[in-house]
């Protein structure tokens, strides 16, 4: 099929879902490379969906699958296997005691839905507090609580949604005396809100540790135990998204490590699977329990499927037999270093920031207005694809172009300084052709 022909099917066939799709066929991909059908290979900086960890086409995942698909791949959602429980307890003993109790299912947005389902039965509330550049997922709960995107022109969302100022300390106007950024003040400030259109039934506070489709916003150091306190006075669970922070990707096992903070209830998604649609929601034995006895539904088709199951443990093997955690932080170290050098020395580099390998830098016209540079990052991203390098470009209202850039964890050092040696020379093209 000639490449006209597949473009005309797309436009004859396809549901268009979102932003427009990148101008290549893909036709496979390995490592940490996608081939399009000119045989061009692409340095693949946002590992697929922000989701392959292991890069694409992993050895230990293709014997996995081939081997399940063969033996043990799905069953009727009642019935158990040993890869579901085996999962389970591998999951537990990479968590903290109070998380023992997971759900497996597939994608990150069902798994927040029975996370707020659970929410919600435990506390016998209703009301759900996320950022307010937040992306959660596309179903009816998630999208409820997902404020980046996606909410006009499909009447009202669930009921009992409220939102917190996102953490977004280069934007903020929340400042000390000598400028830096007071979190403290805007974290009391937007709970004042919540609390003033609260209708006295919280019920949770679903957030991301780091916001990857918000704009790459890392919490800051202190913010995630004060949120934990401050929804315990209230009553609220909180509720980690990890479908991108988790498994390695932050330097971390899981983002929530760095602050010492656990939470209630956490969600993974994305990096569970390494591409694959694989998600399961932990919890401790008492939210289980109580949810247990007043009834709690989430049977769906693929609950329990042994193949997600089996996906799941070998990518924790992966992760812990090569030592991905820690090779994230040290790719993760270097990373920060080539991108603090590009703010260092163009004006139209706002800001770095992110952890390990999710980090993300903001384009604008020049540091002092901050003013969004919107078609600068639509001409970066375009320039990278023509020099081998995908990129994924996140544009907010009132934010410039972000680029997110989350490498698999088993990147090399040379394909890492490569992605970054293209995203400098598109940068300095695209300026030089103003």
């Amino acid at each position: 099929m000639s490449t006209d022909t597949f473009w005309n099917d797309v436009d004859r066939h396809m549901v268009r879902y979102g932003a427009g799709f990148t101008p290549r066929v893909i036709e496979s991909a390995g490592g940490s490379y996608v081939h399009d059908s000119d045989g061009t290979a692409v340095l693949d900086f946002t590992s697929g969906q922000m989701s392959a960890v292991l890069g694409h086409s992993h050895p230990d995942i293709v014997r996995a699958v081939t081997h399940s698909v063969a033996t043990l791949d799905h069953l009727f959602s009642g019935m158990l296997s040993r890869p579901v429980v085996d999962l389970a307890k591998k999951l537990a003993g990479t968590l903290p005691d109070s998380l023992s109790k997971t759900l497996l299912l597939t994608t990150g947005a069902e798994s927040n839905e029975a996370a707020l389902k659970m929410a919600k039965l435990y506390t016998g509330n209703y009301e759900i507090v996320s950022f307010d550049r937040s992306w959660h997922g596309m179903t009816s709960g998630a999208a409820a609580a997902t404020f980046s995107a996606g909410r006009r022109g499909y009447g009202p969302p669930l009921p009992g949604n409220l939102t917190l100022p996102t953490p977004n300390a280069y934007r903020s106007p929340f400042r000390r005396p000598d400028g830096s950024y007071d979190w403290e003040a805007e974290l009391d400030y937007g709970f004042a809100l919540v609390d003033q259109q609260s209708t006295g039934a919280l019920a949770a506070c679903l957030i991301e540790p780091v916001l990857s489709s918000g704009g790459i916003i890392d919490l800051p150091p202190g913010y995630l135990a004060r949120l934990k306190d401050m929804c315990a006075e209230r009553g609220m669970l909180l509720v980690l998204d990890e479908a991108q922070t988790g498994l390695g990707r932050t330097g971390h096992m899981y983002a929530f490590e760095r602050d010492g903070v656990a939470p209630d209830i956490l969600t993974l998604s994305k990096t569970l699977g390494a591409g694959l649609p694989v998600a399961a929601v932990v919890t401790g034995a008492d939210i289980e329990q109580v949810c247990q006895e007043r009834g709690f539904l989430f049977f769906t088709t693929h609950v329990s499927d042994p193949l997600a199951a089996t996906v799941a443990l070998t990518v924790l093997d992966v992760i812990e037999r090569d030592g991905l955690v820690a090779r994230s932080a040290e790719l993760g170290a270097q990373l920060t270093d080539r991108l603090t050098g590009l703010r260092d020395a163009y004006e139209v580099v706002g800001d770095v920031r992110g952890r390990g390998l999710l980090q993300g830098i903001e384009l604008v016209h020049d540091k002092k207005s901050k003013t969004p540079a919107d078609a600068l990052g639509q001409a970066v991203t375009a320039a990278c694809l023509e020099r081998g390098l995908h990129l994924n470009i996140v544009q907010l209202p009132g934010m410039g172009g972000i680029f997110r850039i989350a490498p698999p964890l088993t990147t090399s050092d040379e394909e890492l300084h490569t992605g970054v040696d293209i995203l400098e020379a598109s940068l300095k093209a695209v300026l030089a052709g103003r």
